[in-house]
């Protein structure tokens, strides 16, 4: 089989093709079509756990998989965050962990980067695994906050996981640029 077109490459590139999908719905007036938008994000989000799993049980691990995966979650993430600061949900003091999470991504992935050109693999860590796993929860509360118009209980505690998210991120970067710095 082709290395390109195997089932874990297609759900993410799947993920990839809903992410413009679920930004133009969040953008929406009508609480129901966010709710869509909720429930399009929790199913990419998912995936990002199934497209791994599958990868290494039917064995189709791929340089593309490796290259993408982590690309769509950082797309879906930060411009969740975007949107979501842009139209209030995220707001005043709680800008400040969407910039956490952003700023680290940039950094994270940039440090990469460098490494890469100095042939050094930085493999993902179990901490940086549970980071994106609060953050997809926290932005699935968010949204779904928003689709209920902004219930205050759930959005609330979408705003203390993103916190929680936050410190998550910053551990997990302090992790890799310790590790990174070594190979500098």
């Amino acid at each position: 089989m082709n290395k390109i077109y195997t089932i874990p490459n297609i759900i993410t590139f799947i993920r990839i093709f809903l992410i413009p999908i679920i930004l133009y719905l969040l953008f929406s007036e009508n609480p129901n079509i966010v709710l869509i938008a909720g429930f399009l994000f929790i199913i990419s989000s998912v995936s990002d756990y199934f497209d791994g799993y599958l990868a290494r049980t039917l064995n189709q691990s791929s340089k593309l998989g490796t290259l993408l995966d982590p690309i769509a979650d950082k797309l879906l993430i930060a411009s969740v965050i975007i949107v979501l600061v842009d139209t209030g949900v995220i707001s005043n003091i709680h800008v400040v962990p969407a910039i956490i999470i952003l700023l680290r991504e940039i950094a994270i992935s940039g440090l990469r980067e460098f490494l890469a050109k100095l042939n050094t693999d930085m493999p993902v860590s179990k901490l940086a695994k549970y980071k994106t796993t609060f953050q997809m929860v926290s932005l699935s509360i968010l949204i779904i906050s928003l689709g209920f118009e902004l219930n205050d209980l759930l959005w609330n505690l979408g705003l203390i996981t993103l916190w929680i998210a936050a410190i998550i991120t910053l551990l997990s970067g302090y992790n890799y640029m310790i590790k990174g710095m070594k190979h500098i």
